[in-house]
């Protein structure tokens, strides 16, 4: 081989768009001590110990996103959130542990082979994945996806809307599941918009929150045509209907939180902990979880 060769770089397999992350899902709780059951114990999770520390609302950490729970009636996601975690055995074992617990509610589990599929006390579902370089590269705690059940025939639409609107990339894929709008809304993170045949239940306000870093272009574009439903403040709007740029066409409706990258909360670092450990089997320096693995050239 000749010394004098260049490699040669895929640039674009880089790109990620405007959307740069995923932090949030918000589903509001009407009780504590179920979710801390479900999310903490059951699921292995861990309560953010600096901000929401009280009754009126719940942060919790999987890697460097969260969920949110505010004190009101139950809220559920229409449709599923993918979780990276590693460990399915221990997670297994902390589900049983839990299960007598959480009796008479919704809570469920099951082990489907490629993932574990659970259900908090209110509904929401979950795919636990463990971690997987091929699928969800160096993630080996956090959220790669959320997934929402919408109508036959919005996927081509809702694509166009992220690409040109929000300007995050963004793909329709007919897969085994479904067909489906897939868009990149942070690194090795997506949402998922899945068509389906089956009743969708009515909207009750869940959210998600993504930072952008063109924070004033998708703006102008959504205020323009009535689209924007909150000016936060300085740093932060919100919309909730999509619309298929071509024709204006009402396609589904999901809050956004936006965000710009320079919000004060931009990038916080999360606490993460190591669910394995504990007071029985406990090894100095094994706290903390570890979000993602080592970046290896």
């Amino acid at each position: 081989m000749d010394n004098n060769t260049q490699p040669v770089f895929d640039r674009a397999a880089e790109d990620i768009g405007n959307s740069v992350w995923l932090e949030h899902t918000n589903t509001t709780v009407p009780e504590q001590v179920p979710a801390v059951l479900f999310y903490i114990t059951g699921m292995g999770l861990t309560r953010d110990p600096y901000i929401m520390t009280g009754l009126e609302n719940m942060w919790v950490n999987i890697g460097r996103s969260q969920i949110h729970m505010p004190a009101k009636a139950a809220q559920v996601l229409r449709g599923h959130t993918g979780i990276v975690q590693p460990d399915r055995a221990a997670l297994l074992k902390r589900l049983e542990y839990v299960t007598p617990k959480l009796a008479g509610t919704h809570f469920a589990y099951k082990n489907c082979g490629d993932y574990v599929e659970t259900t908090c006390p209110w509904g929401n579902k979950f795919r636990v994945y463990e971690p997987d370089p091929s699928r969800f590269g160096g993630t080996q705690l956090g959220i790669p996806y959320v997934e929402f059940d919408v109508p036959v025939g919005v996927a081509d639409g809702i694509a166009r809307f992220y690409n040109q609107v929000i300007k995050a990339p963004s793909k329709v894929v007919d897969e085994p599941a479904g067909r489906a709008a897939r868009v990149m809304v942070g690194h090795q993170q997506h949402l998922i918009f899945r068509e389906t045949s089956k009743p969708i239940p009515e909207y009750d306000g869940h959210h998600l929150q993504i930072y952008i870093a063109d924070f004033s272009g998708p703006h102008k574009w959504l205020n323009d045509r009535g689209l924007i439903i909150q000016e936060s403040d300085q740093y932060q709007y919100r919309f909730k209907d999509i619309v298929d740029p071509v024709d204006g066409k009402f396609l589904y409706t999901i809050e956004h939180e936006v965000r710009s990258v320079t919000h004060p909360l931009f990038a916080r670092p999360l606490v993460n902990r190591n669910p394995v450990q504990t007071n029985r089997n406990y090894r100095p320096g094994y706290d903390a979880g570890q979000w993602a693995t080592p970046h290896s050239s």
